[in-house]
């Protein structure tokens, strides 16, 4: 019986500093999940702030020079997704209304076989927009670097941006932390693709943190490059 008894208070012995490391482990995994949503929470509020009083619908939108599209997913045969044709909607209406005089369509064209700012300029002159007002910017590989070279390579000082609602808080914040003075126009139409909407909506938390950090860091897009005077020329042509 004394025989038994050591080698159970051995076992227990031998067990607590198991115990102790899953007691650690969980400490720090919970103290780990209070400080993301800490940080999300705080990226979430920072975005919505530098975009505050920024948000218009395309009636009340305050004109400008430019209106910046920003791209998101092209089809395999080369069309804009559902998510990226509303936007282009919105732009061609802005266009037409006299509330700016140039379109800068500015998405991924990372590989030769997927480029979105061809696919939203034919888009755009098919449906009768003047070749001439649409300017390609061809490295907008997301938003920070569209609005970034938006700035930088292009020279817009003042624009519209448009793409969905839900994103369009942290577009518009981005753009004018890095020194473009960006009103914002939102689609809402894109809602009856529920699921897609659900999923991106939901994905925003995590972009505003990678916005912050891209903000704060100042780092330089993925591809910087030369000037380039597209949106220039398009300004004085029209």
């Amino acid at each position: 019986m004394r025989g038994l008894f050591v080698r159970v208070r051995g076992w227990c012995a031998d067990r607590r500093p198991t115990v102790r490391r899953i007691r650690r482990t969980v400490v720090a995994v919970v103290a780990g999940a209070a400080l993301l949503a800490a940080g999300t929470g705080a990226s979430v509020a920072w975005v919505r702030a530098g975009a505050e009083g920024h948000v218009f619908t395309e009636a009340d939108v305050p004109e400008a020079p430019v209106a910046l599209v920003l791209g998101t997913k092209v089809e395999a045969d080369g069309t804009p997704s559902p998510f990226l044709a509303a936007r282009l909607e919105i732009a061609q209406r802005l266009l037409a209304a006299g509330k700016v005089r140039v379109i800068l369509v500015s998405g991924d064209h990372m590989n030769d076989d997927y480029d979105e700012p061809d696919a939203m300029r034919r888009w755009l002159v098919d449906r009768g927009v003047p070749a001439e007002k649409v300017v390609l910017d061809h490295a907008g590989f997301d938003t920070y670097d569209s609005c970034a070279r938006a700035r930088r390579i292009f020279g817009v000082e003042r624009a519209t941006v448009v793409t969905q609602s839900f994103h369009l808080p942290r577009a518009v914040s981005v753009c004018r932390h890095l020194g473009v003075a960006a009103n914002g126009v939102g689609d809402d139409t894109a809602r009856r693709y529920a699921e897609r909407w659900r999923v991106s909506a939901t994905r925003e938390y995590g972009a505003c943190v990678k916005a912050t950090v891209d903000v704060v860091s100042g780092r330089d897009p993925v591809h910087l490059g030369r000037r380039e005077t597209g949106v220039d020329d398009a300004l004085r042509a029209g």
